[in-house]
C-alpha cells in the first residue's frame, strides 16, 4: 500500500504590509500578502524571553484574492490554511 502523505499547513500571524491587490491581463484578480507568525519561549538556563519570526509570502488568485484585498491591513492577525508549495526560481 503506497503512502499518499499529507500536505496541510496552518499559519497564524500578523500581516507585514497592506495586501497588494492587482488585476491580471486575463481580468482575474491576484493579491499578495506577507505573513509573520512568531514563536516566543523562555530560555531554561538564563530565564531570558526569546522570540523567533518567520516570514511567509502568499498569493491569492481570482475570487480568493478579493477578501484579503478589501478587509485586511498591515498588522491584522490572519489565519491561513492550505497546502504547501515551494517554487525554486
Amino acid at each position: 500500500m503506497a503512502s499518499r502523505g499529507i500536505n496541510k499547513v496552518i499559519l497564524v500571524g500578523n500581516l507585514g504590509n497592506d495586501p497588494d491587490p492587482r488585476v491580471l491581463p486575463s481580468g482575474g484578480g491576484v493579491t499578495n500578502l506577507t505573513l509573520a507568525p512568531s514563536a516566543t519561549w523562555k530560555d531554561k538556563t538564563s530565564g531570558e524571553q526569546n522570540e523567533r519570526t518567520a516570514w511567509h509570502r502568499f498569493v491569492f488568485f481570482n475570487r480568493l484574492s478579493e477578501t484579503p484585498a478589501h478587509s485586511l491591513l498591515q498588522g491584522s492577525q490572519v489565519f491561513v490554511e492550505g497546502s504547501f508549495l515551494t517554487l525554486h526560481l
